[in-house]
């Protein structure tokens, strides 16, 4: 990578177009809805699997089903029969954990060539059982006869894999591919192969156990004569691979099983366990805490959260410092996971094509055959604006959390490179703002968490020009410069750490200025290229409220502004105000209502003194949890107003599960509880807490602070909470203040 220019140069000059009002080029295509089959999904390390209820894999224009390892689909088609016909569907189900997905099904009435009823439907029961574990999927075909005499029963299992690309799959054309190799059949075994375009071998292994009766490219077929009551079992373990190398030798299947379930428990007992008395809510909690770990990724640097499935199974910078920030005060190893992945990757030089300059921090890693030939511009991308002062949010709110200065004294180097980034690249046109603006076409035109193409506009609809400097991203850069003045200190660097605050006094005081419209009563969205106010109500000015840089006098205005119903639609705020030219609450961005900008959100009424109002927000989105399959919050809902005795409505293509919304309902009961550590004490505070209308009892077992433990029951009692404590290990104490 080369230095191309001067630090303050501006790649798309602030007199150039608004981008044209057509989608970005790698945006996922809305061909098809997620919510039209409930898609059941299993994700292991860098592989995920998409399954019908059935357990089937019948990918379809526009469709996610497929096994993925890696960016490429491995599995595109993957079907079972029972004697040439589709079973009839009993019922599928995760476990709570995560840890499997069963499908129970049986047989539809079958008939012989002339009509004749030969087998009533519902005597065979067929129970399949799924895991993902290392590089495999390994399944368990169990097939029972509950007919009273001898059955024969013939199971058919129909493969294919097309190695599509998942920018592919999300609806990219390619104009060219590698090669698909014919499918080999090697004794119990198929092998389904194919070279990419960048002379990688990427292969699919399908081995039976025991041999079928019959073994072809496409198809694996069984006959099994049942006695009455008989039950026979099929194992499956489909292996992918992405170099030439042989894959592990197969594994027992109840061996690997109990390795995926162990590794799975040890690393989600980490948790702090929050029992309350609603059990709908406990259920919820629950599942947050399974998909969170689900989608931990153990990488070298420690535990990641991919950012969600299917299509941002991935190292994502922004994504995965806001996880850990929600979910820092149930484990903050997560957080230190992604501090140490983020260093590790902090990018050194410039580098056009990938949005890069030296310090900052990267927003997404992928490792397909289009990323790798440059198809799309991801394969390392650092076009987000906001990951590089969350960075040194994070490292600061780590070390305040638990102390840890040894891990934050290693990431010096990248907070002070983080820091630079921000001064020298960061503010490009030198008005003390950092802005945004794509190095390359092929970039991102937008780099906040609004990233979509239409996100960022003025009062008449218009789009802004770049470059671009959005409200909470001044926020982001306020919080780092406190966060480095704090880790500083703690360093023993006074003088860098003074002048940090004064950095920070200076930034507060220009965006009071700039950025707060007294007729809007809250933060503009953002400065264009131009520096013209986009004088539009959004939930940004939210995160004004969350890293502290509002004043104390604009919070009240700020709150009401967001809390009023053309914003707050019931279900949580809307991500723009129904008043707004752009309103569209089926928009991804323009109306729409996110759990992990209202955890934030939340979070800032509550560091403001506005604890009851974050109850609402916690409570909208928990009545939109009890009408989601598995009370799993997708990635975001439609911003239509709340209706009573109807569900929220679902965005078509929402994530589920997705890391920052499985770690919302964490972030919100904190900031309800106003729950704080001070691992010097060591110490656990609740400050004025508040528990909102469906809660009226909550427990925390196994509160971790500087290696002590504290177990806590919060009790409503008129408008007060009492906190008990139940039991500790080691010394440490727990307050209450107002």
């Amino acid at each position: 990578m080369q230095d191309h220019g001067e630090p303050r140069s501006t790649p798309e000059h602030p007199s150039a177009p608004a981008q044209p009002e057509q989608p970005e080029p790698f945006a996922i295509a809305a061909t098809a809805s997620l919510n039209e089959a409930r898609p059941l999904v299993l994700k292991y390390g860098d592989g995920f699997a998409v399954f019908d209820g059935n357990g089937d894999v019948r990918s379809a224009p526009g469709g996610a089903e497929g096994l993925y390892f890696r960016d490429t689909r491995h599995l595109s088609g993957f079907a079972m029969k029972i004697d040439g016909r589709r079973p009839i569907l009993l019922s599928s189900s995760l476990r709570d954990d995560n840890a499997t997905l069963t499908c129970d099904l049986t047989n539809p009435d079958l008939f012989d060539g002339e009509g004749k009823l030969t087998l009533a439907h519902d005597l065979i029961h067929v129970r399949r059982t799924r895991f993902l574990w290392k590089t495999a999927c390994f399944e368990r075909i169990n097939i029972r006869n509950f007919d009273e005499r001898p059955r024969r029963v013939e199971i058919e299992v129909d493969f294919v894999a097309d190695f599509a690309d998942l920018f592919e799959v999300r609806g990219f054309h390619r104009p060219h591919r590698g090669v698909l190799h014919p499918p080999r059949v090697e004794g119990a075994s198929v092998v389904l192969s194919y070279t990419g375009l960048d002379r990688v071998l990427r292969s699919t292994s399908l081995h039976f156990d025991p041999a079928p009766a019959s073994l072809g490219r496409a198809r694996a077929t069984y006959v099994r004569h049942l006695e009455a009551g008989q039950s026979a079992s099929i194992f499956l373990e489909i292996q992918c691979r992405q170099d030439a190398a042989a894959g592990q030798a197969h594994r027992d299947y109840f061996i690997a099983l109990r390795d995926a379930r162990r590794e799975l428990h040890a690393s989600s007992s980490r948790a702090a366990a929050i029992a309350t008395s609603n059990e709908i809510f406990n259920e919820a909690a629950g599942r947050s805490i399974a998909d969170l770990y689900m989608l931990m990724t153990h990488l070298p640097e420690g535990p990641y959260p991919y950012a969600g499935i299917p299509w941002f199974s991935t190292v994502f910078g922004r994504d995965a410092i806001i996880t850990a920030l929600e979910m820092l005060w149930v484990d903050p190893a997560v957080a230190r996971g992604v501090l140490r992945r983020l260093a590790a990757t902090q990018a050194t030089a410039i580098d056009d094509v990938s949005d890069a300059e030296p310090g900052k921090i990267v927003h997404e890693e992928r490792h397909g055959e289009m990323a790798d030939l440059g198809e799309v511009p991801f394969r390392r991308y650092y076009g987000s604006i906001d990951s590089t002062p969350l960075f040194v949010m994070l490292a600061g709110a780590y070390l305040d959390r638990t102390g840890d200065l040894e891990t934050v004294r290693a990431l010096w180097p990248n907070v002070l490179a983080a820091l630079e980034w921000i001064v020298r690249y960061g503010d490009r046109d030198g008005d003390g703002f950092v802005e945004y603006a794509r190095r390359t076409h092929e970039g991102l035109f937008n780099q906040g968490w609004k990233d979509s193409h239409d996100s960022i506009s003025h009062a008449d609809g218009s789009l802004a020009r770049p470059p671009i400097a959005l409200a909470e991203v001044q926020g982001y850069v306020y919080a780092a410069w406190r966060a480095a003045a704090d880790i500083a200190r703690r360093l023993g660097r006074e003088a860098e750490a003074q002048d940090y605050d004064d950095k920070a006094a200076v930034i507060r005081e220009r965006f009071d200025r700039q950025f707060f419209d007294e007729a809007l009563g809250t933060y503009v969205l953002a400065l264009d290229g131009d520096k013209r106010p986009c004088r539009v109500r959004s939930s940004n000015a939210g995160h004004a409220l969350f890293t502290g840089i509002a004043l104390p006098e604009r919070a009240a205005a700020v709150v009401a502004t967001l809390m009023d119903s053309s914003s707050f639609c019931g279900w949580g705020v809307r991500t723009l105000a129904s008043t707004e030219a752009r309103y569209n609450p089926m928009s991804y961005h323009n109306g729409s209502v996110w759990p992990h900008d209202n955890a934030l959100i939340a979070a800032g009424f509550a560091r403001y003194g506005f604890r009851h109002e974050a109850a609402r927000v916690f409570e909208g989105l928990f009545r939109a949890s009890t009408y989601v399959d598995l009370r799993r919050l997708p990635e975001l809902l439609c911003g239509f107003p709340r209706k009573q005795g109807r569900g929220p409505t679902f965005y078509p293509v929402a994530c589920a599960p997705q890391a920052w919304a499985a770690a919302a309902p964490l972030s919100l009961l904190q900031s309800c509880l106003g729950l704080t550590f001070d691992p010097a004490g060591p110490r656990i505070t609740f400050t004025d807490p508040a528990l909102p209308a469906f809660l009226d009892v909550v427990v925390l077992n196994g509160l971790k602070v500087a290696g002590a433990e504290a177990d806590i029951t919060l009790i409503r009692s008129d408008r007060r909470v009492v906190v008990d404590v139940l039991g500790r290990r080691g010394p440490v104490t727990v307050v209450t203040t107002t």
